[in-house]
């Protein structure tokens, strides 16, 4: 039995425009109608969470439930921002799913051993990203229970 999908905020922090677009068009695609947002660095991933400069309204940012990080980005890459992420008491709840064209051990044992969710090497052609978003839909979105946004313990 299929239970609907949740409308959650899901934040995808990726440097490159073309993943970015690629991404969205999956989500379309799989007719997934979740929020999906993106910034393009650590750096921006953390002023979102933290709501720092022009993510300072919560209204404009909500707080997500589900983030999809690029581990290769400049500034602060994704494994020096889902370290952050897991060490703040106030967003170490929200699920973080590791999407990059990284298959090495080692990033792979650093991010589980970081509190990861989930990594999945990027696809190389667009109906192999699809059928990933639906993948990810399917999981994250209708058998997962996810903490609400915004509550805490």
């Amino acid at each position: 039995m299929d239970r609907p999908a949740k409308s959650i905020v899901i934040l995808m922090a990726d440097d490159d425009a073309d993943d970015r677009l690629l991404t969205r068009e999956a989500f379309e695609k799989n007719h997934l109608a979740n929020d999906l947002r993106f910034v393009e660095d650590g750096v921006e991933l953390l002023d979102y969470l933290k709501r720092r400069g022009k993510y300072a309204d919560p209204e404009s940012s909500p707080r997500p439930g589900l983030i999809l990080l690029d581990l290769n980005m400049p500034r602060k890459d994704g494994r020096e921002a889902l370290k952050e992420i897991k060490a703040d008491p106030n967003l170490k709840q929200i699920r973080v799913i590791v999407m990059t064209t990284s298959k090495a051990e080692e990033d792979i044992y650093r991010t589980y051993d970081l509190s990861a969710a989930s990594y999945i090497t990027k696809p190389v052609t667009f109906q192999a990203l699809v059928d990933v978003i639906q993948t990810l839909g399917k999981y994250w979105l209708e058998i997962v229970e996810l903490p609400s946004p915004g509550q805490q313990p």
